[in-house]
């Protein structure tokens, strides 16, 4: 897709993993802040073939490596946001990989839980 920013981003990719790969998040939560995606344009993670989704989490691996080696994290988050009411704002697949770093919370208990404060009992 023309107007897609990670369909374009090919000069911005670090690593490829057949049919993914990497690029730095433009706005990152910490450092080392990495995005992967699908080579071809998917809307979400479902959207992805078993290729697609063997071939990201390869990539996934080799950011780690990567991240490792340039920041030393103690820790990682990974996710996909899927649809709007998630969050997800660019519709084209994409998993964050987030370094994290001792003290870079008050609280880090609970980790990707916390995105949503529990407020409804189910």
């Amino acid at each position: 897709m023309k107007d897609c920013p990670f369909c374009n981003a090919g000069d911005r990719f670090f690593v490829t993993s057949g049919t993914a790969a990497a690029l730095w998040d433009a706005y990152p939560v910490n450092p080392g802040h990495a995005l992967v995606v699908p080579l071809a344009h998917r809307e979400h993670i479902f959207e992805c073939t078993p290729e697609e989704i063997s071939d990201i989490w390869k990539t996934i691996l080799k950011v780690k490596e990567i991240i490792d080696r340039q920041h030393h994290p103690d820790g990682y988050n990974i996710g996909a946001n899927v649809g709007r009411d998630s969050g997800q704002t660019i519709f084209h697949c994409h998993v964050h990989v987030i370094p994290r770093y001792a003290q870079d919370t008050s609280d880090p208990r609970g980790g990707i839980r916390r995105v949503k404060r529990a407020e409804v009992k189910w």
